[in-house]
């Protein structure tokens, strides 16, 4: 193995990780050596997932965290570091999708839905990620990666989910400013763009055959995304091997956006 993607005895956290594109990052990152720590808000699926990612011998502790709670993100990061002694690498995953066929029904209060799960709750989880990355490395243990995920959505006009489409542009501004703040403490910051990826979130969007005819054929790969295509690169990202990659936008979409 190129031992810089060897991942034993980092801690990782994935918020959203007892799903979807999480707990594909999930499966992967421990398969590569790390102890682990699931955040959701549904006690069942955090359950399934660490009975799951248990089997690949590593330690996997959840919790059952709303995000967009400012006090309850900050609660679950001590908790998280009190059971794992640590936070290496922080993936801020958890998110809602747009519910509205038009921007005229965008009302104040779906927008503030989407707005506070997919800003505030990244931003919450990620401060407080950093914070206790700072201060290991003010203590001379220099290293950490802040990871948020994003969307094509931030890139391309996503009509009719422009509340969502603000929230991931956001969050590739927001991590860009924490990879400018951060990188003398050793700590790299980097946003991940999905595609058209399949998960549950994704389930009412792929039930349309008209939008899957009109979109599989723009896609290069001609498939859809899996959960499993972001495992490569969370380990990439978690690992020693991206110390020098920061402030980036990493879009994985089988090419959808050059084509």
């Amino acid at each position: 193995m190129f031992k810089p993607f060897d991942l034993s005895g980092k801690v990782v956290l994935v918020t959203g990780g007892n799903g979807g594109i999480g707990l594909g990052m999930a499966a992967a990152l421990a398969e590569a050596g790390a102890d682990l720590a699931i955040w959701g808000t549904n006690a069942k699926k955090n359950a399934a997932a660490k009975a799951g990612l248990a089997r690949s011998g590593r330690r996997v502790e959840t919790l059952v965290v709303d995000v967009a709670d400012e006090a309850a993100a900050e609660e679950a990061m001590a908790e998280t570091i009190r059971r794992l002694g640590r936070v290496d690498a922080c993936f801020a995953n958890a998110g809602v999708t747009g519910r509205a066929r038009s921007m005229f029904d965008i009302d104040g209060k779906e927008l503030r839905r989407v707005v506070a799960v997919n800003l505030d709750g990244a931003f919450f989880t990620l401060r407080a990620a950093a914070r206790h990355m700072v201060a290991r490395a003010e203590k001379g243990d220099p290293f950490g990666r802040l990871v948020g995920m994003a969307s094509l959505a931030a890139r391309s006009g996503a009509a009719r989910n422009e509340h969502y489409a603000a929230t991931k542009g956001a969050l590739v501004a927001m991590l860009k400013a924490m990879a400018v703040e951060f990188a003398r403490y050793g700590i790299t910051a980097n946003a991940i763009l999905p595609g058209w990826i399949e998960t549950e979130m994704t389930a009412d969007w792929f039930a349309g055959e008209k939008f899957r005819a009109t979109v599989l054929t723009r896609i290069p790969m001609r498939r859809w995304g899996r959960p499993e295509d972001f495992g490569g690169i969370a380990v990439y990202l978690a690992s020693a091997a991206s110390a020098f990659h920061t402030g980036d936008e990493i879009l994985i979409d089988g090419g959808y956006w050059v084509f």
